[in-house]
């Protein structure tokens, strides 16, 4: 038999779950699935510019692959080239704002963002909402959403940009944006980049990123070679319990002001390289 004091708190709990099942209000929820509400500012949403796509390296956060969330596997495309999806698009909102995205940039909830499971950060994608035909850009920078059935988890100044942030979903088409890389010269590598064979007993190393997904480095390294006329290699590392670890590196450096300047060189483009010595 329950004690009142157990009864009463029993009776609370089965009216608060029954209230929560029949509501008709959509809920918000951000890549971890987290319960998530619409920020408090109010802007005019339809004048906030899309994203403007241009070519970007990889990330060194959130590409990857495979990763886990909530026991299920997802990988990351090698290449976003020829992405389209149809399927249900959702919002996150004040609940992450702050919050480092996978790519480890601040959440703005204000910004013409987007999450995405299995497409390389950053990418530019266009979403069309097909419900009223509204399109717009976004930078995909964050992953997400894990909902069943949910391609992209828009930020909410997307979402209400696109028509469907007070609904909470919609069915959305989303388009990858295909960009060329550059065209870049490559500058003649000084003698200071390189390492004397029989020269310093120390080396000095930029590690970019570390991956399992031997094509993802080398689509990185391919990015870098354009970028800097200092050598960039893979170097991968196995043993009996792990899977291979294929390490980005540029280098090796005679110096460690050496490897500083290309760090700085490449400070626009590269995201905060390692500066490592063996």
């Amino acid at each position: 038999m329950m004690t009142p004091t157990f009864r009463s708190f029993f009776l609370v709990s089965l009216l608060l779950a029954l209230a929560a099942c029949s509501s008709q209000v959509p809920v918000a929820t951000g890549p971890s699935g987290e319960q998530d509400s619409a920020p408090s500012q109010i802007l005019d949403w339809h004048n906030i510019p899309d994203a403007e796509p241009k070519w970007e390296p990889r990330a060194r956060y959130g590409n990857h692959s495979p990763y886990k969330v909530f026991g299920k596997t997802y990988h990351v495309l090698p290449s976003s080239k020829g992405y389209n999806e149809v399927g249900i698009g959702s919002w996150y909102g004040k609940k992450f704002a702050g919050r480092p995205t996978s790519s480890q940039e601040p959440y703005d909830p204000y910004a013409m963002t987007a999450a995405h499971k299995s497409l390389p950060l950053p990418s530019y994608v266009r979403v069309t909402n097909l419900d009223n035909n509204k399109q717009i850009v976004v930078r995909v920078n964050d992953r997400g959403p894990f909902h069943e059935g949910r391609i992209i988890d828009l930020s909410y100044a997307a979402a209400h940009k696109i028509g469907y942030a007070n609904k909470g979903t919609a069915r959305v088409k989303v388009e990858v944006i295909e960009l060329e890389r550059e065209a870049i010269t490559r500058p003649t590598r000084p003698a200071n980049y390189v390492a004397p064979v029989n020269g310093n007993k120390q080396s000095y190393y930029l590690q970019v990123g570390a991956f399992q997904d031997l094509s993802t480095a080398k689509n990185l390294r391919l990015q870098l070679i354009a970028l800097t006329a200092a050598p960039v290699g893979i170097y991968s590392q196995s043993d009996a319990r792990e899977s291979a670890i294929h390490r980005v590196r540029i280098g090796p450096f005679a110096s460690e002001n050496a490897a500083q300047q290309v760090q700085y060189e490449l400070r626009e483009t590269v995201s905060d390289p390692l500066l490592i010595k063996r």
